[in-house]
């Protein structure tokens, strides 16, 4: 069985959930936005805590299996090297499979999947930093 750390898996969902908030504000919340077709007025509409709280509960899930699949890691670099390729292997071409189909833009993928992809990592440069 393998032994998760229970604080790392949550200090990840709250460093994705941190990231998210920067990545889609700061960064790249204009062209996000344009590439999804929402305006701010309907962003901002709903229930933004079902949102917000959804996501982290999400992210929380996320940061467990991945403690869990790659058990026993202690190494930062390591760490990062199995977020990225979780990240870009797993996560970034299950989105680029779905928006083919959907036909979604390709600026729309490279900004959730650069999200993806830096989330993870982020996964496990903690979790193997608290491992």
């Amino acid at each position: 069985m393998p032994e998760v750390n229970y604080l790392a898996v949550g200090l990840a969902a709250l460093s994705a959930f941190l990231l998210g908030g920067l990545w889609y504000s700061a960064l790249f919340a204009r062209p996000w936005m344009a590439a999804t077709g929402q305006s701010e007025e309907q962003l901002k509409s709903g229930n933004p805590a079902a949102v917000f709280g959804g996501a982290f509960l999400l992210n929380l899930v996320a940061a467990y299996v991945f403690a869990v699949v790659f058990d026993g890691i202690t190494d930062i670099k390591t760490g990062a090297l199995y977020g990225v390729a979780a990240g870009v292997g797993w996560v970034a071409t299950a989105l680029g499979v779905t928006y083919l189909f959907e036909r979604r833009p390709l600026s729309l993928w490279l900004i959730n999947g650069g999200y993806q992809v830096l989330q993870f990592t982020l996964f496990g440069v903690i979790i193997a930093a608290m491992g």
